[in-house]
């Protein structure tokens, strides 16, 4: 089977990963991936993005990739579409309309049922299967909508959870995001929080970064360890503040006890704030609103990020109720999604 793949996250490529050694070994991948899985059609480097902003300056090279992309699905025999719905969405549009036949398979759905509820009839009508990974969303979408919950794809990743908190904070993490303008931003803050806890504090750098790119995004770090291991490290930490994304999620399942914290551009913020109507930005808190109706994690975001805040939340942290929270998030999830996924496409 020709399967056409459109995955532009590095996140998207992780779970990716882990689908491929579910599939059949005669299953062929072509698209848009990163080139460990094979042979893209692009260098995933060349979509590095953050935020509305930046996307408009990459209009016209999106808009040639949209077209590779559809006439790629020529010769497929299914396509698999993961997140992105920005550029998924209106590909899926385009490939449905040209070869109506093709079954498109969705995988880590829009946030629709967050903001845009409008594209949920559209991603009904438009994608023949569509797996969720978050169990309250079918809900959202109508009872003849071709949508299944497959599972969480970090239950896929994640192995090893805290079962126990050590008495006393021994050693912290800083994860300051993995773009550029999220580093910059929250380095300053996070070394000066650093500082007066002056405690053992590890830094988590992406893998994808030069050292020129860490010497110019994160500037002197000689008072951190640095590695670029994530689930090690938190769990073998013992608190954490962490960039709003992915990894606020990883460690709500890993069960270190963290701080959210996020500033975007200006710009962004203010078109966010307006189009998304939820209580929480991150997904453990989203999720866990939804399931025990409060959150598990502190959360700061644009000019509640400050020193002051982190450290008050640093030293008022209930960590039992924190660690219990974990496990009922992991029981909500149930399980990994890969498994399930392969079966939705290889069916």
């Amino acid at each position: 089977m020709k399967l056409l793949v459109s995955a532009l996250e590095h996140s998207a490529n992780i779970h990716l990963k882990s689908l491929k050694k579910e599939l059949s070994s005669d299953t062929e991948i072509i698209g848009i991936f990163n080139k460990e899985l094979g042979t893209p059609i692009v260098d995933l480097s060349a979509l590095a993005i953050m935020g509305f902003v930046d996307v408009f300056k990459k209009l016209p090279f999106f808009f040639k990739l949209n077209a590779q992309m559809v006439d790629l699905a020529k010769d497929a025999d299914k396509i698999l579409l993961i997140d992105s719905s920005g550029f998924n969405l209106p590909l899926a549009k385009k490939i449905k309309k040209r070869y109506p036949d093709k079954e498109i398979i969705y995988y880590i759905l829009p946030q629709a049922w967050a903001w845009k509820k409008k594209r949920i009839p559209v991603l009904a009508r438009t994608i023949d299967k569509l797996a969720s990974i978050l169990p309250f969303e079918a809900s959202y979408y109508p009872k003849d909508a071709p949508i299944t919950y497959v599972g969480h794809p970090l239950l896929d990743q994640i192995k090893n959870y805290k079962t126990q908190l050590n008495d006393e904070i021994k050693n912290i993490v800083f994860m300051p995001g993995s773009r550029k303008g999220e580093i910059t931003k929250l380095m300053p803050i996070f070394k000066e929080v650093k500082a007066k806890l002056n405690i053992n504090a590890t830094l988590i750098i992406p893998t994808n970064f030069s050292s020129d790119d860490i010497k110019n995004l994160y500037g002197d770090i000689s008072d951190f360890n640095v590695t670029n291991d994530t689930y090690d490290t938190l769990l073998k930490s013992d608190f954490a503040f962490i960039c709003s994304g992915t990894a606020t999620l990883e460690a709500s399942l890993i069960g270190i006890p963290f701080v959210l914290t996020y500033i975007a551009k200006n710009l962004d913020y203010f078109i966010a704030s307006r189009l998304v109507k939820l209580n929480y930005l991150g997904l453990a808190n989203i999720m866990f609103e939804k399931h025990k109706n409060k959150a598990i994690h502190p959360e700061f975001i644009q000019d509640d990020v400050s020193v002051e805040n982190l450290l008050d939340a640093y030293n008022n942290y209930d960590r039992s109720t924190f660690l219990q929270d974990s496990k009922e998030l992991r029981d909500y999830l149930r399980n990994g999604s890969s498994k399930n996924v392969a079966k939705l496409i290889e069916n």
